[in-house]
């Protein structure tokens, strides 16, 4: 097994973040200061994202045992997990599969329902970029300006773009990885699955991961749950909200 790379910071009971596809632990970063008052907070780059190790195979059975191995790995008992959208559906899977190692779990817009595929602009996106002609960051935005149009998405994705040499720029993600094993992202939870412990889900007001036919589904799936909106915020509410999003969730993990 191979550990997955993650920052740590403060002390007490672990809170582990989860990031979402296309993601990394360190746009946690400001949010995992605040938690780390009351926690250790451990912010976590999944397989094939961050500075985690790239491996070809990808699917949410695998980075529940890579989160296992991590928590074996620094010997932690109970865990929090905070995850957001693929991190919210990794922190599920491994609620309901490991659920005595599991305290408190929040997901922040995410359901445990399949979802179709919706990233096919993004790949075609970053696949447009060709590193060996690239001298600049710059140049990179317009190219995935020919694609994406908002700039927020534009921003969240150049994250990921690290210079490999003096030279050179390349992407932090797995990209062929990632491109190959796209439909895994979108799986449900395995039917009749079920974490008993307290569950937040947390979604976006203006986001429509979390429909009112879903609340059924996650009940089934978390009986001790209950449902939150982040008011003027979407589906990246902990980045659009992140004062009322840390708020509701300090509560929860405190109670």
């Amino acid at each position: 097994m191979q550990l997955l790379h993650s920052i740590i910071l403060g002390s007490g009971e672990p809170l582990l973040i989860l990031h979402g596809f296309f993601g990394m632990g360190d746009n946690w970063k400001t949010l995992a200061n605040k938690f780390s008052s009351d926690f250790q907070v451990h912010i976590i780059d999944h397989r094939n994202h961050g500075r985690s190790f790239h491996s070809e195979d990808f699917s949410y059975e695998l980075m529940v045992e890579d989160l296992l191995y991590y928590i074996s790995y620094y010997k932690l008992s109970k865990v929090n997990i905070l995850g957001h959208s693929m991190g919210g559906k990794v922190g599920m899977l491994f609620a309901v599969e490991f659920s005595e190692k599991v305290n408190k779990l929040i997901v922040a817009d995410i359901a445990p329902k399949y979802y179709p595929l919706h990233h096919q602009f993004i790949f075609k996106a970053l696949h447009s970029v060709d590193f060996s002609v690239i001298k600049s960051r710059n140049e990179i935005d317009e190219i995935l300006k020919n694609h994406i149009s908002e700039s927020r998405i534009r921003q969240f994705l150049l994250k990921n773009v690290y210079r490999k040499t003096k030279d050179s720029f390349a992407f932090r993600i797995n990209l062929q990885s990632l491109t190959d094993n796209v439909e895994e992202v979108g799986e449900a939870l395995p039917l009749f699955t079920q974490f008993e412990g307290e569950t937040l889900f947390l979604r976006g007001e203006n986001s429509d991961y979390i429909l009112r036919e879903d609340e059924v589904l996650i009940k089934d799936h978390f009986p001790n749950s209950y449902i939150e909106t982040i008011t003027r915020a979407g589906h990246w509410l902990h980045a659009e909200n992140p004062n009322d999003f840390f708020n509701i969730i300090i509560r929860f993990l405190k109670k």
